[in-house]
């Protein structure tokens, strides 16, 4: 039976060039418990949000945060479940900088 470890899957600032936060290493499995996104600025920030398939790119299909429009001096959370095998990676990108965010989940290695 495989073991579950909790882990910061990453912290980071947004920026405005797609960003790979996280890629999911070999022979392991990441489970994605949730993630804030917070807005430093005083104005809105566009933010989108991927989980790819190894060996895929950033698009529609794919896409768990589709293009939120995230107010000034506020903080979205996302909580829920995603499973990401070996191989796959997480993408952020936003539309301004001077937002952050945090992943939260568990490796199974």
């Amino acid at each position: 039976m495989a073991t579950i470890t909790p882990i910061k899957v990453a912290q980071a600032a947004i920026g405005t060039s797609l960003a790979t936060l996280y890629t999911v290493p070999v022979s392991s499995v990441l489970l994605v418990k949730d993630f804030d996104i917070c807005n430093t600025t005083a104005a809105a920030i566009n933010i989108t949000v991927y989980f790819v398939p190894s060996g895929g790119t950033a698009g529609a299909g794919n896409t768990i945060v589709p293009t939120y429009s995230l107010p000034a001096n506020a903080l979205m959370q996302w909580a829920g479940t995603q499973v990401l095998n070996a191989g796959d990676f997480i993408q952020v990108i936003a539309s301004a900088v001077g937002s952050t965010i945090n992943i939260s989940g568990g490796l199974s290695q």
